[in-house]
């Protein structure tokens, strides 16, 4: 019986020092950013030596997909097959933005971060890719649908749903001139009406 317990101690013990280090790294990155966050950070935040942080994370892509997942799993985009309950178009896009501008607002620095290493780092730009891309094309193509377009015209609107969705545009919109989420959302709907 001893024994049995030993073992599952242990696990516990090597489960929580896996968790810190993850924690820890999510923090960095938020902070300073992935491609900024070094392995001795991790280690010193977390309060693991190097080898304890290697003998967890062999390598960058499986400490990306660890902290990536447990940081979507916290903080999950909106959900865009929600959005189908919403049969008109402008309101549907209303809706969205309102959603993915309040969780810009409640992210911003993770993603401020994320998306400026993405464009210089290989990995970032690989995890990001993973656990978000997939997630606006369906948010696009979930946007889209209600307009009926086709062509050129539909190419226009999904490249204007595309800004409208943005985390830059969010930031020129809210951080850089100042506007109110709901003004933002509003000037986001009339470049999309526009297109």
């Amino acid at each position: 019986m001893s024994r049995k317990y030993e073992l599952k101690r242990r696990a516990e013990r090597q489960e929580e020092t896996r968790r810190r280090i993850v924690e820890a790294a999510i923090d960095l990155h938020r902070t300073i950013g992935p491609a900024r966050t070094t392995v001795s950070d991790i280690a010193r935040v977390a309060g693991v030596q190097r080898h304890t942080y290697y003998k967890h994370f062999p390598d960058e892509t499986s400490l990306g997909l660890a902290c990536s997942g447990l940081y979507m799993a916290r903080n999950p985009l909106p959900d865009p097959s929600l959005w189908r309950s919403v049969a008109d178009p402008e309101r549907r896009l209303r809706t969205a933005l309102e959603e993915i501008y309040a969780y810009y607002a409640k992210n911003e620095a993770m993603v401020a971060n994320v998306t400026r290493d993405a464009a210089i780092d290989p990995l970032t730009r690989e995890m990001f890719g993973l656990r978000q891309a997939r997630a606006f094309e369906e948010m696009r193509r979930v946007l889209a649908e209600p307009f009926c377009l086709r062509g050129r015209r539909r190419a226009r609107l999904l490249a204007a749903i595309e800004l409208a969705l943005a985390f830059p545009t969010w930031q020129s919109l809210v951080r850089s001139s100042g506007l109110s989420r709901k003004d933002a959302v509003e000037a986001a709907v009339r470049l999309v009406r526009c297109q």
